[in-house]
């Protein structure tokens, strides 16, 4: 029997260990306490509504009035009216005819593909699309074919391909990120939705990282173009930017329909606690609000000054990616950072590929000015050290 001792070795020999433990600086990146007193540019709270006060007391009046625990699944009355209004909220807010609500992305990306894709299907991918995107794809059975990032002549190529071998009955699903997580970067959407509409193909596009940061009222990506009636099916989550927690898909009633009857992961989960969806709701609230009009253009004006002291290109939304390449390389400057009182996380392979290695900065509009140039100095002190080099991104 495989020792997991050794594999664990192998790992920290790779450099690749991870642990929660904080007491470990060098491999603890991957979680930082709330109470951790560090400037933290790890988090992806793009809008500061994780500790808003009306989120909180929405959360807190949930909880009076229908306890802290939702006792059973959705289709075994585990749910509350909390729940469908924030299906009703999103589907109104991005322009559906309805939405799902899943416990949290994860889920809602995984019981969505295996809810529309079975064997004889075809699903093609962006090659740096989440690992839930992945993973739904790899679990529905179909047949997989990936799309070097954002490059649309080999998407082209692959559609015309699965096209010609589709039956009557066979389904042809493309999937991008609006904002990929890891290189900060969009997809060429309005682009693909031709390629799409060419093809017959049905869209997924996953508005993680784009939902309440681009488009009017913070619609996402799909929005930001015009082009949202073109996507069939849109994920989210509440998790970042809304400053809650969950997942969701948004889509025709029919799709939702098939989905809810399809999806295990929504089937047999217990349901989203009645407080998380308390607070996705104010949190949506304050996002297509004046508000949060507001804190969208501070977002804006933290991301120009750091692009601008550090003289690098300014992205699209909040993620700066500095790419170093070797893990070693990554995790000495992460670890140098928070020294200095900054949480920026070390981002390694299998979250990005091998030799791609990589400071990942989320910014936020709960970020001072004196927050962004502290940051920047740092970052400079760091690269005039001589002992790292940025990788040119790829």
């Amino acid at each position: 029997m495989r020792d997991p001792d050794s594999e664990l070795d192998q790992l920290k020999e790779q450099h690749l260990l991870r642990t929660l433990d904080q007491g470990s600086a060098r491999h603890s990146r991957q979680s930082i306490s709330p109470q951790d007193s560090s400037l933290d540019f790890s988090s992806n709270d793009y809008l500061g509504l994780a500790g808003k006060s009306e989120i909180k007391s929405a959360a807190v009046r949930a909880i009076e009035k229908f306890g802290v625990g939702s006792k059973a699944s959705r289709l075994l009355r585990g749910g509350s009216p909390l729940h469908k209004e924030v299906e009703t909220h999103t589907a109104n807010f991005l322009g559906t005819e309805a939405a799902l609500f899943f416990a949290n992305g994860y889920t809602a990306a995984v019981g969505t593909l295996t809810a529309l894709l079975k064997k004889g299907d075809t699903v093609i991918l962006d090659k740096r699309c989440h690992a839930c995107l992945i993973d739904g794809a790899r679990l529905s059975g179909a047949t997989i074919r990936i799309f070097p990032h954002n490059n649309l002549a080999k998407l082209e190529k692959l559609l015309l391909s699965s096209r010609e071998k589709a039956t009557n009955d066979s389904r042809l699903l493309i999937i991008t990120e609006a904002v990929f997580s890891m290189d900060g970067d969009t997809s060429p959407l309005l682009d693909i939705i031709k390629l799409k509409t060419r093809s017959g193909a049905l869209l997924l596009v996953d508005e993680a990282h784009s939902l309440g940061v681009l488009g009017p009222g913070g619609r996402g990506l799909s929005h930001h173009i015009g082009e949202s009636q073109s996507v069939d099916f849109r994920i989210a989550t509440f998790g970042k930017a809304v400053g809650s927690a969950g997942g969701v898909v948004a889509a025709s009633s029919k799709w939702i329909e098939l989905i809810l009857n399809k999806a295990r992961s929504f089937i047999y989960s217990t349901a989203p606690p009645h407080a998380q969806a308390a607070a996705a709701l104010a949190g949506l609230e304050i996002i297509e609000s004046s508000e949060g009009d507001q804190l969208r253009n501070l977002l804006v004006e933290n991301t120009r000054l750091l692009c601008q002291r550090l003289a690098i290109h300014k992205p699209a939304a909040a993620i700066l990616p500095l790419i170093f390449g070797e893990e070693t390389s990554a995790l000495e400057a992460s670890d140098y950072l928070q020294k200095n009182g900054i949480i920026v996380p070390a981002i390694r392979y299998p979250t990005v590929a091998r030799g791609m290695a990589r400071l990942r900065i989320s910014l936020s509009a709960a970020h001072s000015r004196d927050n962004i140039i502290n940051l920047a100095d740092q970052l400079e002190r760091l690269l005039d050290t001589g002992k790292f080099t940025l990788a040119p991104s790829p």
